[in-house]
């Protein structure tokens, strides 16, 4: 397997990928998960025999430039910004594109966007925002972002295929926001399955946010692949 480093628009982005993929999974992550990516690549390498590559573009400011719209903190005293409809185009307009001419077999191949946790949320936001993607890879999402599920109700997503997962046990927060998450993504797991256009599933993992997030994101990634 193909292992590098380049920059795309000035930002660090790690590339993994066989040497004829034929799809394309783009994943924002923060640096201190690289530590993690070895492991994800493992999982993913041994779920599918199909040639992909995946590109880690490196975000530097996680509140910031994933989310999607301004808010208020809700942990911490940092607030989010609105930073993803630039990341969206970044990630279109140089990441893809630089992809392409890397490996000629991604021209026209399937583009699967995923992460964990914000980066999820992100990746979700983007298939309403976005034709660029087949597939969304969501493994837990931040869906108890303030106004997502608002937002959810009153549009339509683009990509065809949609992966959510939870930890069993991500609810029991003492931050009363972050404490509806399984309420959230149960409500948002039924609006997908109630439309014809989206193929999806809702998989429970155990424990809480913050266990096997590497395993987790593969997870989301190869359902993705493997979806007709």
């Amino acid at each position: 397997m193909i292992k590098k480093e380049i920059t795309i628009a000035g930002k660090r982005c790690f590339v993994f990928a066989d040497e004829e993929p034929e799809v394309l999974l783009v994943e924002p992550m923060d640096l201190r998960d690289l530590d993690f990516l070895d492991k994800e690549i493992e999982t993913l390498k041994a779920g599918t025999a199909r040639p992909f590559a995946l590109a880690t573009l490196i975000i530097e400011d996680w509140n910031k430039e994933l989310a999607p719209w301004a808010s208020d903190p809700v942990f911490g005293k940092e607030p989010f910004g609105a930073g993803a409809p630039e990341t969206l185009r970044l990630i279109e307009g140089d990441l893809v594109p630089e992809m392409e001419a890397l490996f000629p077999t991604l021209k026209g191949a399937e583009k699967i966007l995923g992460g964990y946790s914000l980066a999820a949320l992100f990746a979700l936001w983007c298939a309403y925002e976005s034709p660029s993607f087949t597939g969304i890879a969501a493994a837990s999402p931040s869906v108890w972002y303030p106004g997502w599920m608002d937002f959810v109700r009153t549009h339509t997503p683009r990509a065809g295929k949609i992966y959510l997962s939870l930890g069993d046990k991500e609810y029991k927060s003492k931050n009363k926001t972050m404490a509806t998450v399984e309420d959230c993504i149960r409500a948002y797991a039924d609006i997908l399955s109630a439309s014809d256009s989206v193929e999806t599933t809702l998989e429970w993992n155990p424990g809480n946010h913050f266990v096997e997030a590497d395993k987790r994101t593969a997870k989301a990634f190869l359902w993705v692949m493997m979806q007709p």
